[in-house]
């Protein structure tokens, strides 16, 4: 299967897991559980909340325990909360401030979330593997975000 493919198929699943269920943590559950059961070669996924402007708090994932609070401008998902833009960083040891949740994650993609023209969460996945994501995983958890904001209220 082509990996735009792939995708399009798992935003079809998200939209089906979603659709009709108000209750955000409910779905950021089940869409944490779908992207660790579906992707390979990954090691963590799942969600950061704005807990305030200057902080984001954990929030539902599948993988081992992480970091409850990253500041904002800190790490890969602090960064995609400030610049409200994704993070694809194919090496994390090289990424100025990284925060090491988890010593075996050596790459990552944060993709930010909105709701009123905000940043709300961000949408966090990490691989063993250096260089795992690339422009069209990319693409398509990108994709996947817009499924998960349209269904934000």
């Amino acid at each position: 299967m082509q990996k735009q493919d792939f995708y399009q198929s798992l935003v079809k699943q998200t939209e089906s897991l979603i659709t009709g269920e108000s209750n955000v943590i409910a779905n950021m559950a089940n869409i944490s559980a779908l992207l660790f059961t579906s992707l390979e070669d990954i090691n963590w996924a799942g969600f950061y909340l704005m807990d305030s402007p200057e902080e984001l708090v954990l929030g539902p994932f599948q993988g081992n325990p992480a970091c409850i609070r990253i500041p904002v401008g800190k790490g890969v998902c602090g960064t995609a909360a400030q610049t409200q833009q994704t993070q694809l960083i194919e090496d994390v040891h090289a990424f100025a401030g990284h925060i090491a949740c988890d010593a075996a994650s050596n790459s990552e993609v944060v993709v930010p979330i909105f709701k009123d023209g905000k940043v709300f969460a961000v949408l966090d996945i990490d691989s063993p593997s250096i260089a795992r994501f690339d422009a069209d995983d990319q693409a398509g958890l990108e994709a996947l975000v817009k499924c998960f904001e349209a269904n934000l209220k």
